[in-house]
């Protein structure tokens, strides 16, 4: 028997509501997804669409009897749910608010995870009447595809709630990934210090933009894409990594600041896809094209990478 509830409920339709919702739909789920407006929830319905070829193409289980309903009406969307999944945009304030009108309208034993990712679950939950049921439930973007989630408890976290939420995202075959609370969490804290030194050498013109991409792809993420960091430590040798870091840690980047040349480029309007330049510049058709890339080299991967039993 399945522990995913019946009834969930996603609340914010933006980047990562349609993906989750879909998720847990074809798991069996009965998934309302809320947003305040008519647009957000049009949006939301259209990218719901291209979500649920995607799950098709990958070859994602279904389980009979799921489906995603979307609509403006909070009372609606909360009625009966037994899990809900919060992916509002990242303002405490905000947040807050959202907590505050659920639990007026939802019994004390639902389930209210928050898909922030990086605001302390504590801090969150300060201002709820019942913080212990407040759980970190960090998807990676884009989280269709994704098969991993982060779940992180704060202080007044109810214990079992953890294991509860670990059997929930077995339940439709992602993995949970269980921490203690810290800033950005597991995954953008590894993310960002690749980030950071990545950028340190573009912006020390020790390699092109091309050249670095190539590099990660093939030299770092194909390998970690197999094998884990911790397990590649095991295959390389401890005494290799203490030969190694031994001397190169010192030479890392340790700024504590986002790159001036970054700064010029958002200053400058060039903030990546949106606005067609940022790190690359694109042309007219090239950020669909670059976007139907990805998501074709995800699905691959995920076909892929499914066969592997372990990091």
């Amino acid at each position: 028997m399945s522990s995913l509830p019946n009834i969930a409920t996603v609340i914010g339709s933006g980047t990562m509501g349609p993906g989750i919702a879909a998720t847990l739909a074809r798991a069996g789920a009965t998934v309302r997804l809320y947003d305040i407006s008519d647009e957000a929830i049009a949006r939301a319905e259209a990218a719901y669409g291209v979500v649920t070829g995607v799950l098709e193409a990958v070859g994602s289980p279904m389980v009979p009897g799921g489906s995603v309903s979307f609509g403006t009406d909070l009372d609606e969307a909360l009625a009966g749910t037994g899990l809900i999944i919060e992916a509002v945009p990242e303002k405490l304030e905000l947040k807050q608010k959202v907590f505050a009108d659920i639990e007026a309208r939802v019994g004390d034993d639902v389930i209210i995870a928050t898909n922030t990712s990086g605001i302390p679950i504590t801090t969150m939950a300060e201002s709820m009447t019942l913080p212990g049921r407040l759980i970190g439930m960090h998807w990676s973007n884009p989280p269709h595809l994704i098969p991993m989630i982060e779940i992180i408890p704060g202080k007044a976290t109810d214990l079992a709630l953890v294991d509860k939420l670990a059997e929930i995202v077995k339940s439709f075959n992602y993995v949970p990934v269980i921490e203690k609370e810290i800033p950005g969490f597991v995954e953008n804290r590894v993310l960002y210090a690749i980030l950071r030194e990545c950028m340190a050498l573009l912006e020390e013109g020790i390699v092109t933009p091309e050249g670095l991409d190539a590099c990660v792809k093939w030299g770092i993420g194909y390998k970690l894409s197999v094998v884990g960091p911790t397990r590649l430590l095991d295959m390389a040798g401890l005494d290799i990594y203490q030969a190694v870091s031994g001397y190169l840690n010192k030479e890392l980047d340790v700024s504590t600041d986002t790159p001036q040349f970054i700064k010029d480029k958002i200053a400058a309007g060039q903030l990546g896809f949106k606005t067609g330049g940022g790190m690359y510049e694109y042309g007219e058709g090239d950020v669909d094209a670059k976007r139907k890339e990805i998501i074709t080299g995800l699905i691959a991967a995920r076909k892929t990478l499914s066969s592997i039993p372990n990091v």
